[in-house]
């Protein structure tokens, strides 16, 4: 049976959405609430650990934000965080403590889990990225189809999530090789790896690597 439950994929004690996503079953159902999940967070914070530089918008005196960042808000970056030069934060974003936020990277409507790497040119729409996953150079999720009907999940089953924009799910500890894509309802179990140059869809279980082509393999040991 497929394992795509928020609690198949994710350790809630590494985010501050823990309460949104413990209320929901699959994870897609939380991305209507991550706008509304970031202001209340974000109001909740305490003022002598947080900058709050811009309406909606909170920062993490830890955190280390490049003057040429982009950010719009609802956004929290958390504690020890790293916005890097030139990148694009539109909106509706939760970012954990010690997380990287990479050069030219977007985000848009989104959560992620402490220690989440995307450090360069990554899109992340749409998606949730569990504790310390990591997205290789040039790697990016795709969360529209291009006949822009629902987004479907395509594992054991075929699971209609009744939304047109949905990125992908990424388990912790998964990693995504570098210039992979990710297409819309793609959901990487957790310690699975994706080679670099993949195009992936539908349900990679946990524990395994994706070779491009060549298919899903279970990892040695597992």
């Amino acid at each position: 049976m497929d394992a795509i439950k928020i609690r198949d994929l994710f350790d809630l004690a590494h985010t501050r959405a823990a309460q949104l996503l413990s209320g929901c079953i699959y994870p897609w159902e939380a991305l209507d609430g991550i706008r509304e999940t970031v202001l209340a967070v974000g109001a909740s914070l305490p003022t002598e650990e947080y900058d709050h530089p811009q309406p909606d918008v909170w920062i993490a005196k830890t955190a280390s934000v490049a003057p040429t960042a982009s950010i719009t808000g609802p956004c929290v970056i958390g504690a020890g965080t790293e916005v890097r030069p030139g990148a694009f934060l539109r909106g509706s974003i939760l970012v954990g403590d010690g997380a990287v936020v990479g050069n030219s990277s977007e985000l848009k409507n989104c959560i992620l889990f402490d220690g989440v790497q995307v450090p360069h040119y990554n899109y992340v729409g749409d998606s949730i990225l569990g504790y310390k996953a990591h997205m290789g150079a040039g790697a990016i999720t795709s969360n529209v189809k291009g006949d822009k009907k629902n987004v479907v999940v395509h594992g054991e089953e075929s699971y209609d999530t009744g939304r047109k924009k949905f990125g992908a799910m990424l388990g912790d500890y998964a990693e995504i090789g570098c210039n992979s894509v990710l297409n819309p309802g793609t959901i990487i179990g957790r310690n699975s790896q994706v080679y670099p140059l993949s195009c992936v869809r539908g349900v990679v279980p946990a524990h395994c690597i994706v070779k491009g082509e060549r298919g899903v393999f279970k990892k040695c040991g597992e």
